[in-house]
């Protein structure tokens, strides 16, 4: 049998999490659902930005829940496939910017021994 590297989320797993820290899970779950109420940004947008984070953290439980999320606020596929793009294009300009790293690296003097 195959395994796989994240496990189905069932019941007795989730209720498992509750039980091993339950004042926590409830904050965390009260945060959770303040965080995504309507405000500033309506709750469609919210679920717009959470897919497209959920795809630079890469969080298969997270691209899932929050694309049906998205999708039950009314966000439409071509909306989630932009968010989507805007992920990946911030991975890619960060690898881009953090390149100033090693061409600063690669053109640094050899230290000089004993200093």
């Amino acid at each position: 049998m195959e395994e796989h590297l994240y496990p189905n989320v069932s019941k007795d797993l989730a209720q498992k999490r509750r039980e091993l820290a339950p004042e926590i899970y409830g904050a965390f779950r009260t945060f959770g659902e303040r965080v995504f109420a309507d405000g500033a940004l309506p709750s469609k947008t919210k679920q717009l930005i959470a897919v497209a984070v959920a795809h630079v953290t890469q969080c298969p439980y997270c691209i899932r829940g929050h694309t049906e999320l998205a999708l039950k606020k009314g966000a439409t596929e071509q909306e989630l496939m932009e968010a989507i793009w805007i992920a990946a294009e911030m991975r890619a300009g960060a690898a881009y910017a953090h390149s100033i790293l090693a061409i600063d690296a690669m053109h640094r003097p050899e230290p000089t021994p004993g200093a």
